[in-house]
């Protein structure tokens, strides 16, 4: 526990330097617009707020706080969608299948876990949407709600699993992740702001680029060599290419989730720039990232 008390001191203290920075700059350069980075530092205080709870108190409390926040992602997705009323049983059927994939997770139902979305929620939740409901916009609405469960539900529940997969290393491998995550995410917007030039998706995110791309991978592959040995167990190769691989799974998240908040909101720009602010995109990376990193280091190593 001292030693768990110690790394949450550590990183407090990096996310209070990060925080007055951010303050301190904000207040120099006002006519740069940083809402993106500030909304990516306070992700850094829910998850360290999470990972507390994981390390010090109950695994449970902090399942139960990502179980919310993979519920208010998809609640987000859904009312980007123009829906009819035939969709709502088809919405409801979606949200009830949240607790049942936490219940895999807190059973440590590692198979059922695995399937229960891609594969039983794909076959059956068209249903509700076939009974009494017609043909029209069939294909769309069940598609659109797939999408959704397996981006904002399946995906963000990895991060919960860590936990329960390995107890010992759970937590610390989870605040590796998202701070890996999200360090890179504010990388590649600090980048693209003062020297990108090549933009990725120009119609979808104005702030992906490949000059971006390209500091974001490093830096974040270099802060993962630095902080590895403190909050995994994994070894150097690893270390290492866990920073590479989180970088390039969080620019694909990320590009992934614009252009397919960018398709569902075409012609509603208010809408646009007021989810820019929502949970929806300061989690975008970690869809990709979470089940990834999940699956990839309980590919090669025992302890998962």
């Amino acid at each position: 526990m001292s030693s768990s008390l110690f790394t949450l001191i550590l990183i407090f203290s990096a996310l209070s330097a990060i925080q007055l920075v951010y303050y301190i700059v904000g207040r120099l350069q006002p006519s740069k617009d940083y809402t993106a980075i500030g909304f990516r530092i306070k992700t850094w205080w829910g998850m360290l707020f999470i990972f507390c709870l994981a390390t010090l108190f109950n695994p449970i409390v902090s399942l139960l706080s990502l179980m919310a926040l993979t519920f208010f992602a998809l609640k987000e997705y859904f009312s980007m969608i123009k829906s009819k009323k035939a969709d709502r049983r088809l919405f409801l059927w979606a949200y009830l299948s949240i607790p049942v994939q936490f219940y895999w997770i807190y059973i440590e139902w590692y198979g059922m876990f695995i399937v229960f979305i891609p594969v039983y929620i794909f076959l059956f939740l068209p249903i509700p949407r076939l009974i009494n409901k017609g043909t029209v916009g069939f294909l769309r609405s069940v598609s659109q709600a797939q999408w959704g469960l397996m981006l904002m539900v399946f995906g963000l529940s990895h991060l919960a699993y860590f936990q329960f997969a390995t107890p010992q290393y759970g937590a610390g491998l989870v605040l590796f992740l998202v701070v890996l995550t999200q360090l890179n995410d504010v990388v590649h917007h600090l980048a693209s702001m003062y020297f990108g030039k090549r933009k990725v998706v120009p119609t979808a995110n104005p702030y992906l680029t490949w000059e971006g791309f390209a500091c974001a991978f490093i830096v974040t592959t270099g802060s993962s060599y630095l902080i590895y040995p403190y909050l995994t167990p994994l070894d150097l190769t690893f270390g290492i290419v866990s920073g590479m691989l989180i970088s390039l799974s969080g620019f694909f998240g990320s590009l992934t989730v614009s252009v397919l908040k960018r398709d569902l909101l075409i012609g509603d720009d208010d809408k646009f720039e007021s989810l820019k602010k929502s949970y929806l995109s300061r989690v975008d990376s970690l869809t990709y990232t979470s089940p990834i990193f999940f699956h990839v280091i309980r590919y090669f190593f025992d302890f998962m």
